[in-house]
């Protein structure tokens, strides 16, 4: 293993406009993106958070820090640019972190069509 370096992580996930699926589904992702890259959130600097505009029912950076998780973090959410026949129902968070490996990116829960080619499954920077 080599020294740290600052990565981005990407992942995004689809929910229905409910605030206990955003707040699932807001885990799941970032559960997942902390397994697969081994990742503490000690070596996190911050979140971003993206959402399409049919979802309202909840904030992402609120449900996860609803759910125990990233109490100490910069966390931030935008909602994302309007793109005609964009992918709906759509959370995405891009995740700064210090990391001794290559970034493994998570798409899940139908997400995955964004980044086939930075799926859960791959391996990259």
């Amino acid at each position: 293993m080599g020294e740290k370096r600052l990565k981005a992580l990407r992942g995004a996930t689809q929910c229905e406009n409910e605030g206990d699926d955003i707040t699932q589904q807001v885990t799941m992702l970032y559960d997942e993106l902390l397994v697969r890259n081994q990742l503490n959130e000690a070596d996190i600097v911050s979140l971003v958070f993206s959402l399409t505009r049919d979802l309202d029912a909840k904030n992402p950076a609120s449900a996860l820090r609803h759910s125990g998780r990233a109490q100490d973090l910069a966390l931030f959410t935008v909602q994302e640019a309007y793109i005609a026949g964009g992918l709906e129902r759509t959370i995405r968070v891009l995740i700064h972190a210090y990391l001794d490996g290559a970034a493994c990116h998570v798409y899940r829960n139908g997400a995955e069509i964004l980044r086939p080619d930075r799926s859960a499954l791959t391996r990259g920077g």
